[in-house]
Order: C-alpha cells, then sequence, then structure tokens
C-alpha cells in the first residue's frame, strides 16, 4: 500500500484470505478491547459462507493487509461471541455520537482512521483518528461503486476533518460497561465548566445521565451551574440520590437552592435529606425565600472581618476561604453583633501595610438590600452603581449573603 493508512470503510468488504489464497469471508467488523490495547484492533470480525455465522480474526492470525484483502498466517478461526470488553467500530462507533474534547463540541462518526503497522513481521492496525467531516461521507457514499484506488486520488480535493482518536470521549450509559471499556473522562473534567455544559445540553438525557454518573462531583458541580434550569433539573432527577446530593453540596449554595426549588417536592425534600453538614443548613435556609427576593437570590459565601481589624486580618481570613479566591471581591467589615458596617474591594486590601486598620481604607458607604428585597429592584442597583456585589442583611443588619453579578445575569437570562 501506498501509505500506512487504511479507513474502516475500506475494511470493510475486504476479503479474508487462508494460508492457500481461498477466501474465508468478508470483514463486517473491527473490535478493540481498551482493557488490552488501546489503539490496536485486536479482532477482525468476518461472515462466512453463509453470512450468518461471524468468525474472530486475532491480530496475531493476520501476515498482511492491503487494499486488496487480508492474508492470514493461521487459519485456525473460531466463531465469534458477544464480549463486554469489546468495543465493535461498526456497532458501537460508526453513525455515533461522540465528544471532540479539544473542540468542545458533539459530533457524528462517520469513519475511522486506521494505521497499518508492521509489528513481528504481520500487518497491525492501530485506531488513528475519527473522521467526521465531508470527505468520510464521500468515501462512503462511493465505497463499492469506485475502485478503492480511485476513490482516495479523489479525497484528495476535499479538506480533512477529523479528531485524534486520544481526544475522543465515547458515550456509553451503561457504567459497567464504561469501567470494562476503559473509558477515561479526564479530558471532560479539564474542560471549562460553560465549555462541557454547552456539551451535555446538546446530548440525550440518558448520555446526559452518564457522564455526570461518570465524572467527579466537583466538575459535575461546576457545569450543572452553567446550565438552563430546566435542564439542570431533568439531569438531577436523573442521577440516584446520593449523587444528586454529593453534587449540590459542591455548589454555591444558592445556585443549588435554586435547582431544588426547579424539582418536584418529594424530589427536592429526599435529596436535602441526603445532603450534609453545612452545604444543607444553608440551602435549608435560602430555600425558605422567594425566588425574585434578594434572599433567594444570595449566596451565604462570603468573607468578613471585624471592623477594627487590620489588613493582615483580612488576608488570614482570605487564606481560611482559599475556595472563593477566584471570584471573591469585596471583603465585609462587621460589628460584635455581625451586623454589616462596611464594604472593602480586595485589590485595596492587598495594596494596604499588613498593620493599616481597616476602617481606615473605607472610602464609601456600603449599599446594601433586606432579604427581601425584590429582584428588580436589585437590579437597579447594580445597574446604577455598577456593582459586583451586593451585600444582604437580615432585619438586624446582620450580614445575610451577597448577590453577585453572576446571580443577576441568571436571573436576566430566565426573562
Amino acid at each position: 500500500m501506498a501509505e500506512n493508512i487504511l479507513y474502516l470503510t475500506e475494511l470493510l468488504g475486504l476479503k479474508v484470505y487462508d494460508l492457500k489464497r481461498r477466501v474465508l469471508g468478508r470483514v463486517r467488523d473491527a473490535a478493540l478491547v481498551p482493557v488490552v490495547h488501546p489503539v490496536r484492533i485486536e479482532r477482525i470480525l468476518l461472515s462466512g459462507g453463509g453470512g450468518y455465522t461471524w468468525v474472530s480474526v486475532r491480530y496475531d492470525q493476520i501476515e498482511s493487509i492491503t487494499l486488496d484483502g487480508i492474508y492470514l498466517s493461521d487459519e485456525h478461526l473460531i466463531p465469534y461471541h458477544e464480549d463486554e470488553y469489546v468495543l465493535r467500530l461498526v456497532r458501537d462507533l460508526l453513525d455515533q455520537q461522540i465528544i471532540d474534547a479539544q473542540g468542545r463540541k458533539v459530533v457524528r462518526v462517520t469513519d475511522i482512521t486506521f494505521d497499518i503497522r508492521r509489528e513481528a513481521l504481520r500487518d497491525v492496525l492501530h485506531v488513528l483518528e475519527v473522521d467526521i467531516g465531508v470527505r468520510s461521507v464521500f468515501r462512503r457514499l462511493v465505497q463499492g461503486v469506485l475502485p478503492r484506488r480511485i476513490v482516495r486520488k479523489l479525497q484528495h480535493y476535499i479538506p480533512v476533518n477529523s479528531i485524534r482518536w486520544e481526544l475522543c470521549n465515547i458515550l456509553e450509559p451503561d457504567p459497567q460497561r464504561r469501567l470494562r471499556l476503559n473509558i477515561d473522562l479526564t479530558l471532560l473534567e479539564e474542560m471549562h465548566p460553560a465549555d462541557l455544559a454547552d456539551i451535555v445540553e446538546e446530548l440525550s438525557p440518558e448520555d446526559r445521565e452518564a457522564i455526570f454518573e461518570a465524572i467527579d462531583t466537583e466538575a459535575a458541580a461546576e457545569a450543572l451551574s452553567e446550565m438552563e434550569p430546566d435542564i439542570q433539573a431533568q439531569i438531577i432527577e436523573s442521577l440516584e440520590t446520593e449523587k444528586a446530593a454529593d453534587i449540590l453540596e459542591e455548589m454555591d449554595p444558592d445556585e443549588a437552592a435554586d435547582v431544588l426549588s426547579e424539582l418536584g417536592k418529594e424530589t427536592s425534600e429526599e435529596i436535602l435529606e441526603e445532603m450534609e453538614g453545612e452545604p444543607k443548613a444553608e440551602v435549608e435556609e435560602l430555600l425558605e425565600y422567594d425566588d425574585d427576593t434578594a434572599g433567594g437570590m444570595m449566596n451565604t459565601a462570603f468573607v468578613a472581618v471585624h471592623e477594627d481589624g487590620t489588613v493582615a486580618d483580612a488576608l488570614e481570613a482570605l487564606r481560611r476561604q482559599q475556595e472563593l479566591a477566584d471570584t471573591l471581591n469585596t471583603i465585609f467589615l462587621t460589628d460584635l453583633d455581625e451586623r454589616l458596617k462596611a464594604a472593602l474591594p480586595v485589590a485595596r486590601v492587598f495594596l494596604s501595610r499588613p498593620t493599616r486598620k481597616l476602617s481606615e481604607l473605607v472610602q464609601d458607604d456600603v449599599i446594601k438590600v433586606p432579604v427581601k428585597e425584590k429582584a428588580n429592584r436589585i437590579i437597579e442597583l447594580f445597574d446604577k452603581y455598577n456593582l459586583l456585589t451586593l451585600p444582604v442583611v437580615d432585619e438586624e443588619g446582620r450580614m445575610a449573603g451577597v448577590v453577585t453579578a453572576d446571580d443577576i445575569i441568571s436571573v436576566l437570562r430566565q426573562h
């Protein structure tokens, strides 16, 4: 073969020859066994004379692979039996949706590219790429109509559109089969949550559930927070109660409360019962407020320091709540009764001497709202004062939580 490349559409239908160059059958499928080798084709499946019984050819029984056929070095073949550790490319992958982890999108497989390698005096197929573009569609349309070599020449006029195999994520709803097929979802967990959310929203409910059951809880929580409320509810309802509770515990309390409020009362109570510790208490508190009030919108995670404290005290408080580092922009000053007195930009704190009093850094009166303030008024305040954070206080003037710009965006998206 001029180049060491073979396509699945070329492989299918190829004649398989025994040691005496007699035809044993034609190729009907090819199979990986990922727990044995991640890319090597372990078996080629072919139909015999009548076409009703399939037999299995091991990779080490093959001598050579060409566009004219496959020639064996060992013709002792056995009938094919279903095996849960096998990924069959035609049955399980061709024309199926997969996730392109690099392009961060859902794509449909239209062909598969193999690399033919010479190993121990035999040709061995390794999966190289998954094809998703017009070129592979063209190959399939003319396969069997035009000679394979002519097809290869013509396809060079069409741009390549393919994904390297290691950047593909296969969708498998069955958790046990995911383990047997050694499907690794690390690339999905490393995606930006918004990108993962976009991908999941394109999938079927079954595939959404499969991904959320498989990825780690933190990645699931971050992605869920980026989704539309109706899809959030669908996903949480599809999960086991314990898994759903674990995910909601990882979310900001206000977001978790919003998700629970979208569920049926019985489902919401079951999940809340499964939640534990501080996240549970915070979510229960937020669920007492109407969605269109400050209490319903606010997040109970914030950093507050006594008004007589120093910059060093504020920095220590920030270190104790490192999980807020990516989103925190304001530190709140309170008195001994936790009543809100002032607000300081984090940047101003960082630029000041550790021994300086926090009260000396205050420049403006703090803008705040009560827990029962309506969403429309809160949006007006964010717009008027260009706020990033708005503190929420209870009837005694004590800090209850904060409304952030992200919360405002979420409200606006729903209207």
